[in-house]
């Protein structure tokens, strides 16, 4: 049996922020949220754009800012995750993919912010040229750098890490194809060489071919999680009707998906036609 590397129980992260009139206010930004990530396996987390993915890796990490609230568990290799042990692994055991480009420092040379600490320069030469980037690269600032050479350079900095735990968070955004396909490629090796990885992605036609299992996030909340495998085929296996939904509306299967509202139809569980009836037959 696979070991766990990371385990999440019942997650649930809020922010306090106070008025003008000195009343304290509260936002939740995750809700009870519980799911493992074994060794050797890709899961990628799912769903629309503020329902809370990036919050999910930013919480496991121990990087949220100072007013988040955070209740629920979390495990890293069986033991509890606090946040004196997440600063401690954080950029050893644990690396992170950034989502934002401003992640890179703008005054140094990116080979050296790749290299890091404990890096060498040969492996970041070797993994700068898997991931198509010059030798030339490596000398330049973040400012020179085209968006999708930015995002290249941000999947390097976990590829050289010996972290156990690498967290991606939007790793292709603003890449080629090829360049996109070639990054995830990285990943999966990474899991077959032993880590586990968690792929927050919009890239779900992409992600399915290099993950494990999918988990769906909706509105802060975990609504389903199933082997990757149920999105190669028919659909026929998928029962959540959100992640039907997400099925339907890969290009691949005819953009069947017409709106946002049969979207969080769909994630309420209900039918859509009903939906539409019920408010008389306007969508």
């Amino acid at each position: 049996m696979a070991e766990t590397i990371l385990a999440v129980n019942n997650l649930a992260v809020s922010f306090h922020m106070t008025d003008r009139l000195g009343n304290v206010l509260h936002s939740q930004g995750i809700k009870d949220i519980s799911l493992e990530i074994e060794r050797g396996e890709i899961l990628a987390v799912v769903g629309a754009s503020g329902s809370g993915k990036s919050l999910l890796a930013h919480a496991v990490l121990g990087i949220l800012p100072y007013n988040a609230d955070v209740s629920g568990t979390m495990f890293y290799k069986g033991e509890l995750l606090s946040s004196e042990r997440q600063e401690g692994l954080r950029g050893r055991e644990m690396a992170l993919i950034p989502q934002s480009v401003t992640y890179l420092d703008p005054l140094m040379r990116v080979g050296r912010q790749v290299v890091g600490l404990h890096g060498k320069q040969e492996d970041q030469r070797k993994i700068f040229n898997l991931l198509k980037l010059d030798e030339r690269v490596e000398r330049l600032y973040p400012f020179q750098l085209s968006g999708g050479m930015a995002r290249r350079v941000l999947v390097s900095t976990a590829l050289i890490s010996e972290a156990n735990l690498i967290i991606a968070d939007e790793p292709t955004p603003g890449m080629e194809l090829r360049d996109a396909v070639e990054a995830l490629k990285q990943l999966r090796l990474m899991a077959d060489d032993g880590k586990a990885v968690m792929l927050i992605t919009h890239d779900i036609d992409l992600a399915v071919e290099v993950a494990d299992r999918i988990a769906v996030i909706y509105d802060g909340g975990l609504i389903d999680t199933v082997e990757a495998e149920v999105f190669k085929g028919d659909g026929s296996d998928i029962e959540h009707p959100y992640t039907r939904a997400l099925f339907d509306s890969l290009p691949q299967n005819g953009f069947q998906l017409t709106s946002i509202k049969e979207v969080e139809c769909y994630a309420a569980g209900k039918n859509w036609m009903d939906s539409i009836e019920e408010q008389g037959g306007n969508p």
